[in-house]
């Protein structure tokens, strides 16, 4: 058996082998890499998407984190200014409104005697919950008293409702239309059973105009269930709420940073405690000015 039976090339001189080598080399190339192709292609569509998704859900968690940071930090330094701070806001409209009674009784106009009235009436206390229900309440709640008075009285029946004969027409065309009886299967039945629920309702009303509403709903007939959708559908779905989502958020944090508290916040973001020190300072030397105005016009 000779070497070319057997399969194995002779040996031939260079020359012989560059005639051998086919003219196109590039072509070879090309189709030698064509299997690779495909992993050289970029994701779907629908992958790109997903990420987009993905990203843009973890940029909405960080700004809602953000936000509700923001609005405990507002939520805390209001309450902590009402309790430091309160106290002196309270005696600066008690100063303004004894200067402006002590000059209402020097002056006798009757304008500042008006302005007197209004000064006083913003450190006016609001009445006790006893004020309000004249001994109907105490610490307790209801008094015996006015539970015994409460629970004697008679029950009032409902009021009753004659329904017109345009109601008395519509309720009869829509039971004859949706009765349950009529119904082929058991789910049927039960959406039969809650439309005629609302029907025997607004019948027992005399509500004309929602009877007409619900001759229109029948009419249509049972809501389809939407179509499902697609996997782009759904994430472009998933983006649209993301986004409106973001909005709320971005309209939530506006109001808290435009907010009185809010705005003192950002003047002293780092220290809080010391601009609640330094408003105190100011709130006390108001209180000295009046104090001593007070004193001038009381002499």
């Amino acid at each position: 058996m000779s070497h070319e039976a057997a399969g194995v090339p002779t040996t031939r001189n260079d020359e012989d082998r560059q005639d051998d080598v086919p003219q196109d080399s590039d072509d070879v190339q090309q189709n030698e890499a064509e299997p690779d192709a495909p992993d050289d292609a970029g994701p779907r569509p629908e992958a790109r998407l997903a990420r987009a998704v993905q990203v843009a859900e973890q940029a909405l968690i960080e700004f809602e984190i953000a936000v509700e940071t923001f609005r405990v930090e507002v939520e805390n330094f209001s309450r902590l200014h009402h309790q430091k701070l309160g106290p002196m806001y309270a005696r600066l409209d008690e100063l303004d409104a004894l200067i402006a009674e002590a000059r209402a009784a020097k002056s006798g106009d009757p304008e500042d005697e008006r302005k007197a009235r209004e000064a006083r009436a913003v450190v006016m206390p609001m009445p006790g919950v006893d004020e309000l229900f004249h001994d109907w309440m105490d610490t307790d709640g209801l008094s015996p008293e006015a539970a015994a008075m409460l629970t004697e009285q008679p029950v009032r029946p409902p009021k009753r409702v004659r329904p017109s004969e345009e109601a008395r027409r519509l309720y009869r065309e829509l039971a004859r239309k949706a009765h349950p009886d009529l119904a082929q299967d058991e789910v049927e039945r039960q959406r039969r059973d809650e439309f005629i629920a609302r029907v025997n309702a607004a019948y027992g009303r005399g509500d004309v105009e929602l009877l007409k509403e619900l001759v229109a709903e029948w009419e249509a007939g049972p809501v389809q269930p939407p179509a499902p959708l697609s996997e782009s559908e759904e994430l472009y779905a998933r983006l649209e709420w993301l986004s409106r989502r973001k909005e709320l958020l971005t309209v939530l944090a506006k109001e808290l940073e435009d907010g009185a508290i809010g705005s003192m916040l950002r003047m002293a973001p780092d220290d809080p405690d010391q601009l609640l020190e330094d408003i105190a300072e100011q709130l006390l030397g108001e209180v000295s000015r009046r104090e001593a105005e007070l004193a001038e016009m009381t002499r």
